[in-house]
Parts: C-alpha cells; structure tokens; sequence
C-alpha cells in the first residue's frame, strides 16, 4: 500500500461513517503566538474543542500537514522527520468511544487487511485523577483482542493533554503492529519490545484541568484520533524507515540523478536532504508561505534549506539551482493532496534560488570569520565549533579543517563539548515549541477576542488605504497585542498610518454589530468574503461581517471568536509599521 492509497482509503472510511472531509489546515497556525508550526492534526481544532460550533459537524476527518522542529539534527535516523502528514478522525461532542475505537479496528482489520494476531493495544492504567480505562480495554476484548495483548500504562504513556497549563485532556487507548514478518508475534504484549510499532491512537477528552490542577469532568466530550501516515505506509510495506517508502522515493532518485551517487552509499544524507528539502518547500509553499530568514518560522526555513546544501555538497551535487529542482518533484508528487505547493511553486523556486546564493556567500564568509576566530583563539573547542555552526552555518569537520592547517590544537573533548552545546540548543527549539495553545484563538479571553475582531477592521482599513493588493500574510495575537503581516511592497507613510488608525477608530466609534452566518464557501465568494488561506475551507464556512446594510466594514471567513459590537473595542493605536520579508509588511498594534 502507498501513501495515496492510505490516505484515500482512510479518508473514505470516515466519511462512510459520517464524518465530513476537511482539507489540511496550513503550516503556518493562525493568531497562535505559542508555536511556529502547526505540529498535530489537534491543533487547527482547538477552538472547537473547547466548544466553538464547526461548520462541517460534529464529525471531521482529514490529513494534516505538520511541522516539528526539536529534533532537526537527528533527522537522518530511522524514525524522525520534520515534515509529515497526520490522518485524524475526530467527534467534537458526538460518539464517544465505543464507537470509535470498534472503527480503529475495523479500520485496521477489514480495510488495511491488519491479521488480528498481529496487533496489540494499551489503555490507561488510573491514578489519583483518573479511574483505570475499563471500558476502553472491555471494548477491544469484545472485538476479539485477547486480555494479553492489552497493557495498562500510566499517564507518560496513556494520557494526552492538556496541551496548556488547563483545558480537555483525557486518557488514550494506542494501536500496536507486530513489524517482524518471519516471526509469530508473542502471546502476552510487552510495550518495551520494540518490534511492537506504535501505528494509531485514540483520544478520549473526557476531563478538563482547571488552574488549581483538577480534572473535571468535560461538559464536551470529544475523540482526537492520530494516525502518522509515512510511518503507518512503512510498517504495513514491512520497512524498516520511512525513507524507503514512497513517500521518500521519489525524492530519492532524484537526488541520485544529481549527485551521481547511490543511496546505499551515504544512507544518513540522503535521508537528510530529502527530508529537509520536503519540509521546507511544503512551508514556502504553504498559502501562507514563509521565506527564508534569521527570525521564527523564516529561520527554521533558512536552516533546513542549508542544511540540506551542507549535505548534498557531501553527496558532491555541485551545480546550481539543484535545490529548486528537487522542489518541482515535490510539488508535481503532491499535487492531488496538496494542490497548493504546485500553485505557489514559482515563490518557492524563486526562494530556494536566492536561498543558495546567500549561503554561498555566507559559507565564504563564514571561512573568514572561523579562520579568524580559531587564531584568536589559539585552538579549537567544540562549543565554539557549535557557535561557529549556527552563526555561519559552519560544518563541524570544516571548522576542524581549518584549525588543523592553522596548526591549532583541537580540543579532546570537542565532540563532548559540540554535543553538549548542540542538546543545549535543541533543548531551546523544543521549550520554544512545546508551550503550544496557550495562546491565540485557543485563548478565548475577552481581551483576546477583542484584538481578534480588531485585525479584521486592520485588514479592512489597509485594503481601504493601500489598495485591494493587500492580503494577509500571517497574524500573531495575544491579549497585549496584534502582529500582523501583509503583502505590501513598500514602506507606509506617516500619512497611511494614520489613515488605516483613523478607519478602525471610526468603525469602533460607530459601535457596529458583529455577526456570524454559516455558508457555503461558493456562497461567501458571491459575497466578497475576504478568505485568504482558500484551501483549508470546507464546504460550508463561518462568516464573520461588521456593520450591515450599506455599512458594512468587513467581510472574513474567519472561525472566531469576535465581540458582538465594535464600540466595546476602545482605541485602536498602531505601534510599529516595518519589513517582514520580501513583500511583506508587519505592523504591530495595540487597543487601549
């Protein structure tokens, strides 16, 4: 079975089951200041999660894009990747988990032909916050899973959420696959043989955490299921790693068709250019695409496509623009799941372009500097060769190269010390990306919904000003304050500044109604909705539109939260208007 194959076949099975389809939220999460990326199939959801309607239903199923970035540099190994696709079914308040676990199974059994003896399942064992799963394990015996293949695991293992500090939470039933073709699976599961493969997960939201650290029950009891689908494809193709799956493949031989090399060769970096290479131009490629730069999202950019130069140059790939090559094999494999990478492939060539050319001067640059460093130094240590590597995008072994024609001693301890200041910085990344959904529209606080309503007037205001090229390139709210990128090429003026504030000020002063109405996507068209990220729409989509009548300010497919009226806003003071990247405005502003 291959990647297309699964998808389709998942996706199909849940809409025979109710669910309606909905199409892959972008990369880039919306008003969400707490992670760069969208990271699980959860989070474009959260929202309705905590009880917002959905257009679509109470059951949704879809494929999500997602990004991590924690463990970029172990990318290469058998199990991580930095980009990856995530199958989900999800009941926001409808069935509970009878019904969705009998699915999980039939899924499994009947659809992917899993042989019953091949599968395993653990449910949550129970504390002092939550009884032990019973009911999950009685469910999986009753479909013919015997007692001894279902392990009881505590909350490290069984437990998902909250994703914040409060908000729903609740214990896990996960689905195991015996991955050894030539060898019976044992009788009794035991969770720690890894040849048991994690491929599914079921989770049931039944509580909610309040600040004081108690699990309540929820008065919204939702079912999140997770289904990795690159690692899935793998284990049912019996491979090893994803790499030789078909969501690989493709890629692969390309990059063979450049370097001239074999993949069995240098396995690790082959693995690490693909891998890189297809997380990066699913992020510029995004709808939302961002470019390579020294900040947040830009930055993780700028390091997966230099990392991968830094490893096809090992691959001995000399030749220019090799980068964007590989990109239109990706967009042309994807373009029935994600049609919008082929769209906007032009951006991410023109990027990926501009992109090698920097790190070409960069890494000039960089031998420069290091040299000039190592000889003030007088030797070599593996912190500085660490710093060296993510100021300069300097290799380790160059550095190394470097010291050693200068004469200089390097350091005993230099791959001790280099990893040590390489976990100290992975161990950022991933503190930077782990307090997720704390923020944004997840924070439905009254001062959140206020900045959320006053970034439509903005968006409105400069359209009114600029011209109808604006369009949003992104937005970051928090309950101090509104960031928010749009496509403008040039500099506003003092005058256009002042303009844009004295709109949404007047808008405010008119205390005009907010009000919601569901549609179809045809529908909010006809209507001139603005809606900027088309392709994560379904069918049917929330409108949000200020004012009425003939005094209709503004006009957005947007999921919510808004005020009711302007007038309760107050006063609308933009802040800071600068550069964002190539093209892209930013301004940052306050209500006070």
């Amino acid at each position: 079975m291959n990647s297309s194959e699964l998808r389709t076949k998942f996706l199909n099975f849940f809409k025979s089951k109710g669910h309606a389809v909905i199409p892959s939220a972008s990369l880039i999460p919306e008003n969400d200041p707490t992670v760069l990326f969208t990271t699980a199939g959860m989070h474009p959801l959260v929202p309705y999660l905590l009880g917002q309607k959905h257009p679509e239903g109470t059951r949704l199923t879809d494929a999500q894009k997602c990004i991590r970035t924690g463990d970029i540099e172990d990318v290469g190994d058998d199990t991580h990747l930095t980009f990856f696709e995530m199958l989900g079914n999800w009941s926001l308040g409808d069935y509970w988990k009878e019904d969705a676990i009998k699915w999980s199974f039939e899924f499994l059994t009947e659809e992917l032909k899993v042989p019953l003896d091949r599968l395993a399942v653990s449910c949550f064992s129970g504390d002092d916050d939550a009884p032990k799963d019973e009911e999950s394990a009685k469910i999986w015996e009753s479909l013919g899973i015997k007692k001894e293949r279902i392990a009881f695991l505590p909350k490290e293992d069984n437990w998902w959420g909250p994703a914040g500090k409060t908000g729903p939470c609740g214990p896990d039933t996960e689905m195991f696959y015996w991955k050894l073709n030539d060898e019976p699976a044992p009788e009794t599961f035991d969770p720690k043989n890894k040849n048991w493969v994690e491929i599914w997960n079921d989770v049931f939201m039944q509580y909610v955490k309040d600040e004081n650290g108690k699990f309540l029950p929820a008065e919204q009891k939702n079912v999140d299921t997770g289904m990795g689908l690159e690692r899935t494809v793998a284990v049912l193709n019996g491979k090893e790693n994803v790499y030789e799956t078909d969501a690989f493949d493709f890629i692969i031989k390309k990059i063979e068709e450049l370097s001239g090399k074999k993949y069995n060769e240098d396995p690790k970096s082959f693995r690490i250019v693909a891998d890189h290479l297809k997380a990066a131009t699913f992020i510029v490629g995004d709808n939302k695409g961002v470019a390579p730069s020294n900040l947040g999202q830009g930055y993780i950019v700028r390091r997966l496509i230099r990392r991968a130069i830094r490893f096809g140059e090992k691959l001995g790939i000399g030749r220019k623009n090799w980068l964007a090559d590989v990109a239109e094999i990706i967009a042309g494999n994807y373009k029935s799941a994600y049609p919008e990478i082929l769209k906007n492939l032009d951006f991410v060539r023109f990027e990926f372009s501009k992109e090698e050319e920097k790190f070409g001067a960069t890494i000039e640059r960089g031998i420069i500097e290091t040299t000039s460093e190592i000889t003030s130094m007088g030797h070599l240590t593996g912190d500085a060769a660490f710093r060296l590597y993510e100021t300069y995008g300097m290799p380790p072994e160059l550095s190394q190269e470097i010291a050693r024609e200068k004469k200089f001693k390097i350091s005993r301890n230099f791959h001790t010390e280099y990893g040590i200041a390489k976990e100290k910085h992975q161990e950022l990344s991933r503190t930077s990306s782990a307090g997720m959904f704390k923020g944004g529209l997840a924070d439905a606080s009254e001062q959140t919904t206020k900045y959320h309503t006053a970034t439509h007037l903005l968006l409105a205001g400069l359209r009114k000003v600029l011209g109808d090229h604006v369009t949003q390139k992104g937005s970051n709210i928090t309950a101090e304050r509104i960031r928010f990128d749009f496509a403008h090429k040039e500099k506003m003026t003092s005058s256009q500044i002042k303009d844009v504030e004295n709109f949404v000020n007047d808008i405010i002063k008119k205390d005009l109604p907010v009000y919601c109405e569901e549609m179809t996507l045809e529908k909010a068209r006809e209507l001139n909705a603005m809606g900027v990220f088309e392709s994560k729409y379904g069918e049917k989509v929330k409108v949000y539109t200020v004012g009425e009548g003939d005094d209709i300010a503004s006009r957005e497919i947007c999921g919510g939260p808004h005020v009711e009226r302007t007038g309760i806003l107050g006063h609308f003071k933009i802040q800071k208007e600068e550069s964002s990247s190539s093209g892209v405005r930013r301004i940052k502003a306050i209500l006070e």
